[in-house]
């Protein structure tokens, strides 16, 4: 998926200038193994629309909007990752250590990225629900919440998307993302679809979920 490559470019550039090389490397294969999923549904949530240039090229500033979400989103996967697995206390300290300068690196550029964006106040909602909700988990030894970062960062894809032509986010958006995690975190060819697109599209007009769907 061409909106993929192109987040994942643009990520992967974001990074470029980390130091120590070793922490770059351990980034960019990060990136590289990741999902695109929340910077390509950015772009998609830019164009589907009838009236939005077909190309996300054509929007200035798009990819580096999908990017801030992508890196946002693999940093706070990285650092769930790392509470659940505890390296520390298996005597991996290095792996944990790096790790989380890892993931501060990740969701500090994509901050960065996306700072003067319509998206910036959501952005810092979003790392904010991840922290209550992982306080949350920890307390009742409810796995459930992990799901909400996939939820809260889809949501903020589609507010940094829906807003990379001057417009205000649909307040009315919940039930895309309903959809998209209908069964669970959609992969990037689950939104390579006219299903997504015609989602989109409704969004962007107001229309509301759909009484009835058809095959893509």
């Amino acid at each position: 998926m061409e909106e993929a490559a192109a987040v994942r470019r643009a990520a992967t550039e974001a990074v470029g200038d980390i130091v120590p090389d070793a922490l770059r490397s351990d980034i960019e294969s990060l990136l590289a193994d990741g999902s695109m999923v929340p910077g390509a549904l950015t772009l998609l949530a830019a164009t589907a629309p009838a009236e939005a240039p077909a190309e996300f090229e054509a929007l200035d500033g798009l990819v580096e909007r999908g990017a801030g979400v992508q890196l946002i989103y693999d940093g706070l996967r990285l650092t769930r990752d790392l509470a659940h697995e505890d390296p520390w206390s298996a005597g991996d300290r290095d792996r944990g250590d790096m790790g989380i300068l890892a993931a501060d690196v990740l969701v500090a550029r994509g901050f960065y990225l996306l700072a003067r964006t319509e998206a910036a106040d959501r952005a810092v909602a979003v790392v904010r629900a991840f922290g209550r909700d992982q306080t949350h988990r920890r307390e009742a030894a409810d796995p459930s919440y992990d799901e909400h970062l996939e939820r809260d960062v889809l949501d903020l894809a589609l507010v940094a998307g829906t807003t990379a032509a001057g417009t205000e986010a649909p307040a009315d958006r919940e039930w895309v993302v309903d959809t998209l995690m209908a069964s669970e975190f959609p992969t990037v060819a689950d939104l390579d679809g006219e299903s997504v697109r015609a989602d989109l599209r409704r969004l962007a007009g107001g229309e509301g979920r759909p009484v009835e769907r058809s095959g893509d």
